[in-house]
This record gives structure tokens, sequence and C-alpha cells, in this order.
């Protein structure tokens, strides 16, 4: 075989001119550090690849047969990777696998004589960073190494930087996943394995639960950590806005598109996109969002080509039972088991007792920290307030106990102990009336009228409240009762209450 570096283009300014316009530009100390290991059984091609890189200020280690391959990257740890895809004894998918499992951040870039798109697609999903057909130029490697040695570097700055938060507010991992009881663990150490691969996560659990707070863990443990992690919340936007902020737009669109925009897809290249509340995304949207999921091309609104190519990793939430959401016409099959390659359920919190001490006495010394002067003794809750935590039901999950526990830290005293009457629970429970006014009179009628009754007083007296308390926001209210809109709409028909006013009006 002929020498694949042979094709190397000798034309363009001089190396150092272009390096110092590139952006993406390693120092030359980055460079000596970052360690290069060229795996492939012939000789040519690996000593070619090793002078190309030592030029540039590579460590470059070689390696010539796949046993001693799969020996060197057990033993020591590597930044990037070139393997040959077809050797033989020894496929370059069994060293790409066999190093990820030893290192999950390493880079390992495929290099193959005979590409084809199986043979591409099926090293991608093993967890290559990227492959290489052969013949290649040098220029083309130079510039393939260059862009992993800069995600090494963005990964080594993430990383200090991790490390720096440590060091100031101790292990971000306890901090922000507390909790001991075996639910919750289980989904802890769930993310915590699937953070090492590019595998779409999708979180289902009541709101509060924690569900921003677990996709921002499997991001910062992830390959992508040295990337932006973009959220970004699909209730909270009207169906045109939102295609925009996702997709971007080119001029002219629509009224006040006077630039073209890039969306969060784009944004969030090379790194995670966080679809929260995916439910309430709209058919069309959801169309739109799968062809992107499935070649991962970018199409802005306004505009008829291909705009952008993006490599994201998606991680998307809902409060709602996902299946359902599918049975229901709410959310696209194909979508959903698109995103849910690893399913997370976070616990609701009134499942999780034990963790109520951990996370009281937590948030009660973050939010005194945060509201009073250095040198002010923390309160403590007493055995009787910590009691009394844990025998409430906490509707509103982690995120309403947290905000009890703010609500004591700002009007505690130092060195107090918290008494259960010093803690602002609202008790929901008056909300809804002790004895129903048909209770009495049902006694008389046959079963199934009397239920039929029964269940339609329920039905408006929760329609009323669940409304009112949703501000009249229809979206709002199918997500506080766990139902989709089109069960809300049939249900307020059905006992006549009008969709653009109050129910009360109406009842």
């Amino acid at each position: 075989m002929s020498n694949p570096l042979a094709q190397q283009d000798r034309s363009g300014p001089p190396p150092g001119d272009a390096a110092s316009r590139d952006p993406l530009s390693i120092p030359s100390e980055i460079k000596a550090s970052i360690r290069v290991l060229v795996v492939d059984d012939e000789r040519t091609l690996r000593e070619s690849c090793a002078s190309v890189l030592q030029m540039d200020g590579y460590n470059v280690t070689l390696v010539g047969r796949g046993e001693e391959a799969l020996d060197t990257v057990k033993r020591r740890k590597f930044d990037i990777i070139l393997v040959d895809l077809y050797m033989s004894q020894i496929s370059g998918i069994d060293i790409l696998r066999a190093t990820l499992q030893a290192h999950k951040d390493t880079i390992v870039v495929v290099m193959t004589g005979n590409p084809s798109v199986t043979s591409s697609i099926e090293a991608l999903r093993a967890g290559a960073w990227d492959y290489l057909p052969k013949p290649f130029s040098a220029t083309h490697l130079q510039v393939l190494i260059g862009r992993a040695s800069h995600a090494v570097m963005m990964s080594r700055e993430a990383q200090d930087l991790r490390v720096q938060l440590m060091k100031q507010n101790g292990h971000s991992d306890k901090i922000a996943l507390i909790g001991i009881s075996p639910l919750f663990r289980q989904a802890v150490d769930l993310a915590r394995k699937v953070a090492a691969t590019d595998a779409s996560v999708f979180i289902s659990g009541e709101s509060g639960t924690g569900k921003e707070v677990i996709a921002q863990f499997i991001h910062q443990n992830s390959r992508r950590a040295g990337r932006t992690l973009v959220p970004i919340n699909c209730a909270a936007l009207p169906e045109p806005l939102l295609e925009s902020e996702m997709f971007g737009h080119r001029k002219g669109a629509f009224t006040g598109a006077d630039r073209d925009k890039p969306g969060l897809l784009e944004t969030a290249n090379g790194g995670t996109l966080f679809l929260d509340e995916l439910t309430e995304m709209s058919m069309p949207l959801q169309a739109k969002l799968l062809r992107v999921i499935q070649d991962g091309v970018v199409r802005r609104v306004g505009s008829e080509q291909q705009d952008a190519v993006v490599d994201v990793r998606f991680i998307s939430a809902t409060n709602r039972e996902p299946q359902e959401a599918v049975d229901s016409g709410a959310l696209r099959g194909d979508l959903f088991y698109r995103l849910r390659v690893v399913p997370i359920k976070l616990p609701p919190l009134r499942k999780r007792p034990e963790d109520i001490p951990l996370l009281a006495n937590h948030f009660l010394t973050y939010y005194w920290q945060r509201h009073r002067q250095m040198g002010d003794r923390v309160p403590r809750l007493s055995e009787a307030s910590i009691g009394f935590l844990r025998s409430r039901p906490w509707r509103g999950n982690v995120r309403e106990l947290q905000n009890v526990i703010e609500h004591v830290a700002v009007l505690a005293e130092p060195d107090q102990t918290i008494q259960p009457n010093d803690i602002p629970v609202y008790d929901d429970s008056a909300e809804w009336p002790a004895d129903s006014a048909v209770s009495a009179a049902v006694m008389d009628e046959a079963f199934h009228s009397a239920k039929d009754r029964v269940v339609a007083q329920f039905e408006k007296e929760y329609l009323t409240r669940l409304v009112t308390r949703a501000g009249g926001n229809m979206s709002r209210a199918a997500r506080l009762a766990s139902i989709d809109r089109t069960t809300l709409y049939r249900l307020m028909d059905k006992h006549a209450f009008h969709r653009d006013e109050s129910p009360g009006a109406s009842a």
C-alpha cells in the first residue's frame, strides 16, 4: 500500500502564519503534554503519522499489533488514539471499546481504508470521536488532530474549573445530588453511568424533583463537559417563538427577523441540549426535531437549504408519564423512543423521607451563609422539626422544601433551635371541603347513579380549583394535574366550562 500521507497539500501560508490566525490553534506547551497513540499494523502508515505529529510537537507512541495496543491502553492513559479499523486478530472496534472502558474521556479516531456508512456508524455508536478515511493527506491529519487537541484542552480547562469549585464549595456531586434513599441513589447511579456515553437520556418525575439538576450532573460528568449545556423549556414559549429559538431563522422569515439568527441547536453543537417539558412541544415541531436527531442537519425557519450540521447530545424531561403522553397523542412515539435510550425516573420527595433531614440541613446552611454575615452561627433544626418536615406530603417536592427552608433561614436568629411552629408550611388541605354537598344525599340513590353524581361533583370542584391555581393557563393546569391538554379540554367541555375565562364563572 502506498504512503497515505503522500497526498500532503503543500500549498497555502507557512504553518506559523496559519497558526497565528487560527482561533483553534494549540499552544506548543499544550501540544507537548498531549499524548497520542497511533495503532496500525502497517508500518509505513504509523511511522508517517508519527513523523507529521512529532513535527507538530505532540507526544507520540506507536503500536503495530492489536494485542500490544490492548495492553498499552489498559496500562497508560492517552489523550488521543488513532486506530486502524481493520487489523488482523483484534479489530479497531475492540481497541476502541477497551480504551473507553478504561479511560472514558480519551478521544478515539478510527482510520479505515474501506470506508462505508455501516462501518462509520458502527464506530461512532461504539464511542469513536471521528473517523479518518484512507488515504489522507498530512494536512487532513493535522486538522483533525488539531480539532481533537482543542477538545482535550477545553476538557482540561473545564476539569480545572470543577476542581476549583470543589475546593470552594465541597464536592459538587454531594451537594447537588443529596440523598441516601435507595430509589434516589438508583437514579443517581444510572445518571453517573450514562454520563460517560453520548446516549440520549429521558428524565421523568414530578415537578420539583430535580430533573434539571440530574441533567446538569450528566453533562458535567460527560466528555462534553467542556462545551455548552443549553436548556430550553418547551412549555414556556409559544410555538412560533419556540421554533425560532430552537432552529434559528433566516432574515425576512417573519416580521421582525432583520438578520440571520442561529438557533439553540447550533449553539449546543458539541455539547448538550436539555429539552425540559418535552411533551408540551407541538407535533409539527416534534417532527422537525426528529429529523435533526436522525440526520444531524438543521434547517432554520424561512430557509430552503441545510444551514448547519450539528453534533448534539439530547437530554429530555417531563413531569408526566411519558408512555401515557405517547398513548394520548401528546408525544410522537418515534421521537420518544429516539430520545429514551436511557430512561431515568426521579422519585417524589414523599417516597424518600430519609433524605428530608439531609436536604433540610443542607438548605439551611446554604441559605444562612447566603443571607447572613460571616461569623453568625447557623441555626439548628430540632428533632421535633425534623419529624414535622418528614410528616409533610411535599407536593412541590424538593423545590418546595428548599423554599420553605430559605424562609426559615431568612427569619431565624443566630444559633437558634428551629421548632415546628417556626416552619411556614402551607397547608392546602383547607382548599378542599371536609364534607361534600352530595355526601348525605347520594346514600339514598342507586350505586351507579350515586357514583356518577359524586364523580361529576369532584370533577367540577377539581377543575374550578385547578384552573384558578394555574391562573387560567391551560398548559400549566394540565401539567399540575398530570394530564394532557386534550383530556383537560374534554373535561371542561363536559362540565360547560369556558376555556377563555375562569371556570368559576361558568360553573
